[in-house]
């Protein structure tokens, strides 16, 4: 017997809250584009290291859009990518619960 690959929106969600300031960063994307110092300022006891990997691995998943925005000074912004955007109403979802 064959077992079939079944996306579950709720355990893709649970898996993307799984790493640290991970939930942070994307309840904030949510509100829109994000740059690293204003989310280092923002997020209580995040270091630089720590949401730089957080970072890396939301890119790296597809949840968050990296971009360079070559005007000076030169900055990145990270965006909610199409598969997080998807992710928004079980997000939501969860968010509600007691």
């Amino acid at each position: 017997m064959q077992k079939m690959a079944i996306q579950c929106p709720a355990e893709e969600v649970l898996k993307l809250l799984s790493g640290k300031w991970k939930p942070q960063i994307f309840r904030l994307a949510l509100d829109g584009p994000l740059r690293f110092n204003a989310l280092l300022r923002t997020i209580e006891g995040a270091n630089k290291q720590a949401l730089a990997i957080s970072l890396r691995e939301l890119v790296d998943e597809g949840y968050l859009d990296k971009l360079t925005i070559r005007q000076k000074p030169l900055h990145i912004e990270y965006t909610l990518s199409e598969r997080g955007r998807a992710l928004i109403p079980v997000f939501r979802q969860l968010e509600q619960l007691p």
